[in-house]
């Protein structure tokens, strides 16, 4: 269980232990109506019948037949893990302070011992007679060989084993294999993937708050397309909901008031760890295909074109004389991979994924997903402000901890002091530049295939240094044309400002990584 960002609680520990002490954890990472209600009349100040508030159509007297409905098919899933292995948690507002099971020392990662263990609980709900039940990866992820067990309405315990985990959506699958079990049919719901709800409409979950299984809850969904800003929101549109649901809710299920799967409850956001009523549920459609590819392969194939990409800002497309465009910016590109074949270049502007047209990173990613490895990926780009299309045939997509491992790669220190080379000033842009040198290269550890100027300076009162321009960073283009020299920087400023631009596009790479930065050119 960990805090995503700050205020939001991601979480299925109930209450995790070390031998018998319980580790009081932090959050969570969720019929028909009744008969229709008497019409009801005062009487107003002069006597005339008026009609009084009565509940809408479809508000439901009580969630009680719904609840009678859906509730056998939750079942709470009690975890067993190495105290060793279980995640550290963090609380929001306390960052850089780990909240360890009792008996083990923040930041040991020594060898493990062969005890104890550690206890946590969350959330589940059956999708089909034969025991495939969804969850959420983090709630079984770290479980021991044999360590979960299933907890049924009716008090029956029951063993699993894991079909499959998906870190990207946080979703699992995992199967009844009890021999207790065997040849029973499981109660069962279904994903409800036409109707959707609108905000405002009633939402009913059920899950194990606490330890407390088949415990339900209400309210409205409050929103749709939540950004939670972690990895799992480059998959996931989550669905905001203020039923209340606490830590122990992870992974179970979010229902329309016709008894129907609309989400699976993930995080909440709580500054306190407890309910606030600001809850967010994986929608339907997307635990839906992610729970059938778990069960068919073990596993989610995404499709991938290898590009590190940026949001297209309004700064940016200003710079560029470009008004109202919405897409993605490509700030690099993997060696090798299917875009770099394809013929994308960094700096390219993508407005859209075979017709269908993104607004920001996080959709173009999702788009490109729904490839399969193999498929013709058109993308429609804005190439120095000019319209094409270009064709790119789809690979893998790498695991979550795979494209982590490769960003940490590109991660190195630097110790040594770098002579100081002939230096430029940008007025223009609060920078002070420099050639790169080979001490220079050593000192910031920059690739030899790095080309560009060295930022030696950065003016604070600047744009340069309230967007976080360091000493260190390479400036490798602006506006989509290389630069290796001041004079050429202050040629490409000069000519912005002769268009009227009030901003350029910088790529700067720092410590191998490059990204896109605007900056305002100053009078």
């Amino acid at each position: 269980m960990a805090a995503r960002k700050s205020g939001f609680v991601i979480g299925a520990v109930a209450g995790a232990g070390v031998a018998c002490a319980a580790l009081a954890g932090m959050g969570m990472r969720m019929g028909p109506a009744s008969a229709a209600e008497p019409q009801l009349v005062r009487t107003s100040g002069a006597g005339a019948p008026a009609p009084m508030f009565a509940p809408p159509p479809g508000a439901p007297l009580s969630f009680a037949d719904i609840f009678e409905q859906v509730s056998p098919a939750v079942v709470q899933i009690d975890v067993t893990s190495k105290a060793s292995a279980a995640p550290k948690l963090r609380i929001p507002g306390l960052e850089g302070f780990d909240i360890v099971p009792r008996g083990q020392k923040p930041g040991d990662d020594g060898e493990e011992a062969p005890g104890p263990k550690q206890q946590s609980s969350g959330s589940g709900f059956f999708i089909s007679p034969d025991g495939y039940i969804v969850t959420n990866n983090h709630v079984v992820a770290d479980a021991d060989d044999d360590g979960i067990n299933v907890v049924m309405k009716d008090g029956r315990e029951l063993k699993a084993v894991i079909v499959g985990r998906d870190e990207g959506t946080d979703l699992a699958v995992i199967k009844v294999t009890d021999p207790k079990a065997k040849g029973a049919a499981f109660p069962y719901v279904n994903f409800e993937n036409q109707a959707k709800p609108r905000v405002g409409d009633w939402v009913i979950t059920i899950g194990n708050p606490f330890g407390l299984g088949g415990t339900a809850t209400a309210g409205i969904i409050s929103a749709y397309n939540r950004d939670l800003g972690d990895s799992s929101s480059t998959f996931v549109d989550y669905i905001q909901i203020d039923a209340p649901i606490n830590r122990g809710n992870s992974g179970g299920p979010s229902f329309d008031i016709y008894g129907r799967v609309i989400g699976v409850n993930t995080a909440i956001f709580s500054p306190t760890g407890g309910s606030v009523g600001i809850g967010f549920a994986i929608p339907a459609d997307v635990a839906e295909n992610t729970a059938k590819q778990l069960i068919a392969g073990g596993k989610v194939v995404r499709g991938y074109i290898g590009a590190q990409i940026q949001p297209f800002t309004k700064e940016m497309a200003e710079a560029q004389g470009l008004d109202d465009v919405k897409g993605a910016i490509v700030a690099d590109l993997v060696q090798g991979g299917p875009a770099q074949k394809g013929g994308l270049l960094p700096e390219d502007v993508i407005t859209a994924v075979n017709g269908v047209a993104i607004k920001n990173g996080s959709e173009l990613t999702r788009e490109v997903a729904k490839g399969r490895p193999g498929d013709t990926l058109k993308l429609s780009i804005l190439r120095g402000g000019k319209p094409r299309t270009i064709d790119i045939k789809s690979g893998v997509r790498p695991t979550e901890k795979e494209l982590a491992n490769s960003d940490d790669d590109n991660d190195q220190g630097a110790t040594e002091t770098p002579t100081k080379p002939q230096v430029q000033k940008s007025d223009a842009l609060g920078l002070t530049l420099a050639p790169i040198d080979e001490a220079a290269r050593r000192t910031y550890s920059i690739d030899p295939s790095v080309r560009g100027v060295l930022i030696d300076g950065v003016k604070a009162s600047s744009d340069a240094g309230e967007k976080g321009l360091r000493k260190g960073d390479v400036l490798t283009s602006i506006n989509g044309e290389p630069v290796t020299s001041g004079a050429q920087v202050t040629a490409a400023v000069e000519a912005a400002r002769k268009l009227q631009r009030p901003s350029v596009n910088l790529r700067i790479v720092r410590a191998g990584r490059p990204t896109i930065v605007p900056l305002k050119i100053a009078p």
